[in-house]
């Protein structure tokens, strides 16, 4: 298991490896109610926004945030197209789950499943845990290796001043 920590002045990002399955689950709370941190995972013009490092961006390509619908977006650093991914949405219920798949360019016939929750917490805070369970050990560990923790740590510092704003 593995934890990785913002600074002291924004709030803690868990990244931890099951040890017995091959998943990764990333915990992080928001200063915001269930239903805007929901909005921001499934209102493309809200995702673009917080999504990676301030170093990315987000090509939006397609974007069906219903039961059943799709999705297709690509990573860029400037110009260059860094990375492209796509996926379904398999439970889009507001304001409490979101179950989607993901797949990855270049990365073969590979998906992973999210599972994400979003608890209410008093003072209208929520608690995002983000389930990834993938075919392999060697399938998350070369996420893990990816440089995950800090496009997550970054981009939940972007989506924190965004929900800030709100």
């Amino acid at each position: 298991m593995s934890t990785k920590t913002e600074n002291e002045t924004t709030p803690e990002t868990r990244i931890e490896a099951d040890p017995a399955v091959p998943v990764i689950r990333i915990v992080r709370e928001f200063d915001a109610p269930p239903e805007r941190v929901f909005r921001a995972f499934t209102d493309p013009d809200v995702f673009v926004q917080w999504l990676g490092p301030d170093s990315t961006s987000v090509r939006l390509d397609k974007w069906d945030a219903v039961n059943g619908g799709s999705y297709r977006y690509t990573m860029l650093r400037g110009s260059e197209e860094l990375v492209t991914f796509w996926g379904s949405f398999h439970a889009v219920r507001s304001p409490d789950l979101l179950v989607q798949t993901q797949s990855m360019e270049g990365a073969g016939d590979e998906a992973v499943l999210n599972t994400l929750t979003f608890e209410a917490l008093p003072d209208g805070r929520t608690r995002l845990t983000d389930t990834t369970l993938t075919d392999s050990f060697e399938v998350r560990d070369m996420i893990l290796s990816s440089g995950l923790d800090e496009g997550v740590i970054a981009g939940y510092q972007k989506l924190d001043d965004l929900l800030a704003k709100d």
